[in-house]
């Protein structure tokens, strides 16, 4: 009943930027949190940014200073704007959502299909 939709992957000289988005879609009643994770070669996934309430942002210690996530509540998007970007970031990167659907009463976690991000020259 959910769709996480995101775009914006590819393969980047360090040094540059990327952008990455994902759009959730389906019977949404309300968003608690979205954020980006992302697992590299040989590692465990891991948090990259995240953004709860529309207001509080969380970074790992990795990125700060390099990345910036925002949301669009009225597109239930979130972005992760990645500047400065450098070999070690080169990871597939999920996006994920908690979510409460409008026959439910919890919320629960919902996953990208993951977009493969490459730092290289």
């Amino acid at each position: 009943q959910v769709q996480l939709v995101e775009s914006g992957g590819g393969l980047v000289q360090p040094g540059g930027p990327l952008r990455l988005s994902c759009a959730a879609s389906g019977s949404i009643f309300s968003i608690n949190a979205m954020g980006w994770y992302r697992q590299g070669p040989g590692k465990e996934r891991e948090l990259v940014a995240a953004i709860i309430s529309g207001i509080t942002t969380n970074y790992a210690d990795s990125v700060k200073g390099r990345f910036t996530i925002s949301r669009d509540n009225a597109k239930n998007t979130v972005y992760l704007q990645m500047n400065s970007l450098k070999p070690e970031d080169t990871a597939v990167y999920y996006c994920n959502a908690r979510i409460r659907l409008y026959r439910d009463y919890d919320f629960h976690d919902y996953w990208g299909q993951g977009t493969q991000v490459t730092v290289s020259s």
